[in-house]
């Protein structure tokens, strides 16, 4: 992130702080503050290649061999004024042995009214968010509840599809009207979201519970391309997820139906509209889009199903337009989970992909794969669960050859954490 992408944000970090205090002072009703947050300790062990997050080709935020980490430090601030307005901070902590770190994953202001007398209401954010997509990442500071690890397509949302931005929503709730049918619309439109795609393209698909940090970059693997006489030898050794080079503003719509004790289902597309002729100290601009649906639902006996599916595409051009990484990809997760007493079992697959279309020498971003987790949670009291984690990835990835590792690797991890929130 440049300088005045930090000024930006810093404004926008301020303007939640200031609406806050402007709320304090005037007639509206008393202030309510909320502090809520995740501590989650784990000890672990991984047969797999060197971490992503040391610019490895491993599909674990773990390198290989034993570890202990912090592996989420999470806090929520929120607070909330009036019958409409809100705001809410959450940073988050890691210490892992590999990138330990201190930072903002999310600050927005919110503005949410009452419904009509129809069941009509508006639902408006503005500030550093996820786009409105993951159906699994609904816990405290962005956790799962149902997995220590997320899938891979949320994976990636934690790692680089985040944004600054405004996001509206028009909610039709069925029980102003004797239904038990809701409906939403959310539009956004957003900036700061400029080289998404690059850690898609560059090590591919990976199964983590990390989210970026406001201020991180992220560590791309070398590849001869990106030797001093390769095609990609301007790009900078780290990719900045959260920088704007091109000023255009992006766009994400999603259509939601909730059917209410049963489940919901949504689609949305997303485009973040970038100008792929523009490259700054070493950040190359990508054009990224992709469409995306979901589901989840109560099955009998208590069973709650979810999946979600993505598909879409992410180019990357030198600035005569020549096309240097242009890559489709998608990922795709199907998730059950059964809750009884003191115990939870989920389990999920996955099926993931990148297919290289360009014919840049020696930067191969092809990957086919699957994924299995399996998670066991058991709940000591309210706030406090002991979880038990398997997770395998069975993926090809000719770039492997790259760093003298085999293409086809199967890698496989066992977890035990202890999470707490409050």
């Amino acid at each position: 992130m440049t300088v005045i992408d930090r000024l930006i944000f810093r404004c926008i970090c301020l303007s939640v702080l200031t609406v806050h205090s402007s709320a304090q002072s005037m007639a509206w009703s008393e202030v309510e503050h909320h502090v809520s947050g995740v501590v989650d300790t784990r000890i672990g062990y991984a047969d797999s290649s060197d971490s992503y997050l040391s610019g490895g080709l491993g599909k674990f935020s773990a390198n290989n061999g034993s570890q202990i980490a912090l592996s989420q430090l999470g806090l929520s601030y929120h607070t909330l004024w009036g019958d409409a307005w809100s705001s809410r901070i959450i940073a988050n902590a890691y210490v892992d042995g590999i990138n330990n770190g201190l930072g903002l994953t999310e600050a927005l202001v919110r503005y949410r009214d009452i419904p009509s007398e129809s069941g009509i209401r508006l639902d408006v954010e503005f500030g550093l968010m996820y786009p409105k997509i993951s159906l699994e990442n609904v816990a405290t500071a962005w956790a799962s509840p149902y997995s220590l690890t997320y899938s891979t397509m949320n994976s990636w949302l934690a790692e680089e599809v985040r944004h600054i931005g405004l996001s509206t929503t028009i909610e039709s709730l069925g029980q102003y009207r004797q239904s038990a049918h809701d409906f939403s619309l959310t539009a956004e439109a957003f900036m700061f979201n400029d080289t998404t795609g690059a850690i898609l393209a560059w090590h591919g698909w990976t199964q983590t519970s990390r989210q970026t940090l406001l201020q991180e970059t992220l560590p791309i693997t070398t590849i001869p391309a990106m030797q001093p006489d390769g095609m990609l030898a301007e790009q900078a050794a780290n990719s900045d997820p959260f920088t704007e080079l091109d000023d255009r503003i992006g766009a994400h719509v999603v259509a939601k139906w909730t059917w209410r004790n049963k489940g919901s289902v949504q689609a949305g597309y997303y485009d973040n509209n970038a100008n792929t002729l523009i490259v700054k100290q070493g950040q190359y601009v990508w054009l990224t889009q992709f469409g995306h649906v979901g589901a989840k639902w109560l099955l009998p006996y208590g069973v709650s199903f979810t999946s979600q599916y993505m598909q879409g595409s992410t180019l990357m051009t030198n600035t005569d337009g020549l096309p240097v990484v242009d890559n489709d990809f998608h990922s795709g997760y199907v998730m059950v989970s059964k809750r009884w007493l003191q115990h939870r079992v989920s389990l999920r697959v996955e099926d993931f992909s990148v297919t290289d279309n360009d014919e840049t020498p020696e930067d191969d971003n092809n990957e086919d794969g699957q994924s299995l987790t399996v998670a066991y949670q058991y709940q000591l009291d309210k706030p406090w669960f002991i979880q038990l984690e398997y997770n395998v990835i069975d993926s090809t990835r000719p770039a492997r050859k790259y760093l003298n590792q085999s293409i086809d690797l199967v890698e496989q991890q066992w977890q035990v954490s202890s999470r707490y929130f409050f």
